[in-house]
């Protein structure tokens, strides 16, 4: 509907549609904006979350590597410490040997033998009278060998063989 002015101005149309408001479109573009800015916000929260757990993961990782390794290492001084503690006790014990063997080596002295023959057995050294000689005739007593003895040659099988395929051919 138009409406028609009657003075001298030139006649004024209006349009038959009303224009959308901007202000409508600004508020949608600016709502459209903050939820963009929401939705960026919450993707740089998820990377940022992201990267918070990958970094969390890598130290307990770095950790239990860590624990792994000082576990073994343990491990080792403690076999190391059994292994020292063995080699003492085997030198002690080989220093133990050595004295066992020195004193049987002393207890073993012709001496220490009279000795303990005298006192623990009631032995005493024999007299002129106690002595028996005994002469014997100066005859050898070896018997002389019956069997007969056949002298190896330094032939070998071989040769054998040979001599006696002559012997019975020829």
């Amino acid at each position: 509907m138009a409406r028609y002015q009657y003075e001298t101005s030139p006649r004024k149309l209006e349009p038959e549609y009303e224009p959308k408001k901007k202000k409508r479109q600004k508020v949608n573009v600016q709502k459209n904006d903050q939820i963009k800015k929401q939705e960026e916000q919450k993707k740089q929260e998820n990377l940022q979350r992201k990267r918070r757990q990958r970094i969390v993961l890598l130290l307990l990782a770095t950790f239990a590597v860590l624990f792994v390794i000082s576990y073994r290492n343990s491990l080792i001084n403690e076999n190391f410490a059994k292994v020292k503690s063995l080699k003492e006790e085997l030198a002690l014990v080989e220093k133990e040997n050595e004295q066992l063997q020195v004193n049987i080596e002393s207890s073993t002295n012709l001496q220490n033998v009279e000795q303990a023959a005298k006192d623990q057995l009631g032995m005493q050294k024999l007299t002129n009278d106690q002595k028996v000689y005994i002469s014997l005739p100066k005859q050898d007593f070896v018997e002389p060998g019956t069997e007969d003895v056949t002298k190896q040659s330094g032939e070998n099988w071989f040769q054998k063989i040979l001599e006696e395929i002559k012997n019975i051919w020829g």
